[in-house]
């Protein structure tokens, strides 16, 4: 008999063990999604006709508000369909005052009468180096700087792409240098390793980094589709959290179907769960409802 019931007391410390184990090894899973309100501090429109299947995956998501963007010039028409989509749905649109050339002649004057209108709460897509697109542009040269300091003036932010290398990173670190005032976002991590942005943020009060395109249909990602949140990622997120914001970076026509909607925005809910509550709170909505002053 006690050899019966030492062979059962044995048995059940090891499966006690076992699920301990399966416990420490599924740390999403176990923590659960993230629940709270969500903002999209990073999306686009390729038509107005996606605009309501977005709109009704928001409702259930439960994502408050969506910063639309323009795409650095390839539409000419996104002024007028960002508005459109404001209009239609004003309690859930942001709008953002494109800027088609950084570069480009009356570029800052163009964008400070956008602005001077009140309704926008960023300004940009602004691509200053895309690779894809052999896009190779200077976030230090003086006419973007000139950008900088018109979305200063009116107390906006600039989302950049900017795919860095050192040099690219020395470029962007100059900017962020010579206009203290003005506040970058780097959107999609800069594609870059979470070190370089460390070293980044933590010399440049007026940079922030957006994770919008991060997700497993891309790379580089912060997961795969059912796998865990990058360790030096979490990390380092987890050490600056008031520096982040989530954003989908839908703007191809086949990411607008409902079931591709819903996937990415179960992802994007799973990987933030993977995060403290306080953090992932800060990074899903409080940092963009305060850096858009969103209603």
């Amino acid at each position: 008999m006690r050899s019966r019931r030492c062979c059962a007391v044995r048995l059940l410390a090891l499966a006690v063990a076992l699920g301990l184990s399966s416990a420490h090894s599924e740390p999403a899973r176990a923590q659960g999604s993230y629940q709270g309100p969500l903002i999209d501090a990073h999306s686009h429109l390729p038509n107005l006709q996606v605009l309501d299947a977005y709109v009704e995956a928001m409702k259930r998501h439960n994502v408050a508000d969506v910063l639309l963007l323009g795409v650095g010039g390839v539409q000419k028409q996104d002024v007028e369909w960002i508005a459109a989509a404001a209009k239609r749905h004003p309690v859930r649109v942001l709008q953002a005052a494109p800027v088609p050339d950084p570069l480009g002649p009356g570029q800052a004057k163009a964008l400070d009468a956008l602005l001077a209108s009140g309704q926008y709460r960023a300004a940009g897509e602004v691509h200053v180096r895309q690779v894809s697109r052999q896009i190779e542009r200077k976030a230090d040269d003086p006419a973007f700087g000139q950008v900088l300091e018109v979305a200063a003036k009116h107390g906006v932010p600039v989302v950049i792409h900017a795919e860095l290398t050192p040099e690219a990173a020395q470029e962007l670190e100059a900017a962020l240098r010579q206009h203290p005032k003005a506040t970058i976002i780097l959107a999609h991590g800069g594609s870059a390793e979470p070190a370089v942005l460390e070293g980044l943020l933590a010399r440049h009060a007026n940079l922030m980094v957006d994770l919008s395109g991060m997700h497993y249909l891309r790379k580089p990602s912060l997961a795969t589709e059912g796998g865990p949140l990058n360790p030096a990622w979490k990390r380092l997120v987890e050490k600056m959290p008031d520096r982040f914001l989530m954003g989908m970076d839908v703007w191809a026509r086949h990411l607008f179907e409902p079931a591709t909607l819903d996937r990415l925005m179960r992802w994007t809910r799973r990987i933030l769960g993977e995060l403290s509550p306080e953090v992932a709170q800060k990074v899903a909505y409080s940092n963009a409802a305060r850096l858009f002053k969103a209603p």
